[in-house]
């Protein structure tokens, strides 16, 4: 009979709580592998933090933060990810991006603002004044030429109030042909085989109860249901692996 395992030994888990990360969640939290894990849940440059810093075994990291990691393993067939339009990682404005002079990024992310200027030069051709975001106060300088990137939830409801929205993923779809990965599973360390297998497994449940997923998660800025089927792709396939190989390329610049 296997020890009772106790939580020295517990794998730690650092995830996003966001509602694109709902479905995972789910199945995470109702299967036995929950038993094994030390779950944290944060936003995406937290979660990158701590896998970068040792103080999360495994974590729903940002794919930006890949190359800083001395050790990296993508251990599921699940991640955030898109094929075209993803809704919730995008440039608000109040004018045509051909106008906006200033862009604020999002201080939750990594990934996402590294996209944004990536676009922004090799796709829209646009030089423009970068600011680093340090709050949340950075939304309401949304105004004139003043940009900004937003991610996650918040993007969902400020798709209500700007004039102007430029969605990221299918902007790179259209500068690459590619799809594009947001966050991936990754650990900083070998895990057990077993382990890896249930926690893939886990990941999956969501998946066949979206609508009770849904039902835990009221959210009335956006169709739920069309953004875990029609805008977030959760498949980790190998089209996705050639979409965060060519942007890896473009950070590495």
């Amino acid at each position: 009979m296997r020890a009772k395992i106790n939580d020295l030994d517990k794998i730690k888990v650092a995830a996003v709580n966001y509602l694109n990360t709902k479905p995972l969640l789910y199945g995470i939290k109702r299967h036995a592998v929950l038993k094994q894990i030390d779950l944290i849940e944060v936003y995406p440059s937290k979660v990158a933090q701590m896998v970068l810093d040792g103080s999360a075994d495994l974590g729903l990291i940002p794919v930006a933060v890949i190359p800083q990691l001395k050790e990296s393993h993508i251990i599921t067939d699940y991640c955030i990810g898109c094929d075209g339009a993803v809704a919730s990682v995008c440039i608000f404005c109040n004018v045509p991006i051909e106008e906006i002079t200033e862009l604020y990024l999002d201080y939750q992310s990594r990934t996402s603002v590294q996209l944004a200027q990536i676009l922004l030069k090799e796709y829209w051709k646009r030089e423009v004044q970068i600011i680093k975001a340090t709050s949340e106060d950075f939304r309401s300088k949304i105004s004139g030429t003043t940009a900004a990137v937003i991610i996650g939830d918040r993007a969902l409801e400020q798709r209500l109030q700007s004039a102007y929205i430029y969605d990221l993923g299918e902007a790179w779809k259209a500068f690459t042909g590619l799809p594009f990965v947001f966050a991936a599973w990754v650990s900083n360390k070998k895990l057990p085989n077993d382990f890896i297998a249930a926690f893939n497994e886990a990941n999956g449940l969501g998946f066949n109860h979206l609508d009770e997923v849904i039902a835990e998660n009221p959210f009335s800025g956006f169709d739920l249901k069309e953004y875990y089927t029609k805008y977030i792709s959760y498949n980790f396939n190998t089209q996705k692996k050639e979409g965060i190989k060519t942007f890896l390329q473009f950070i590495s610049l």
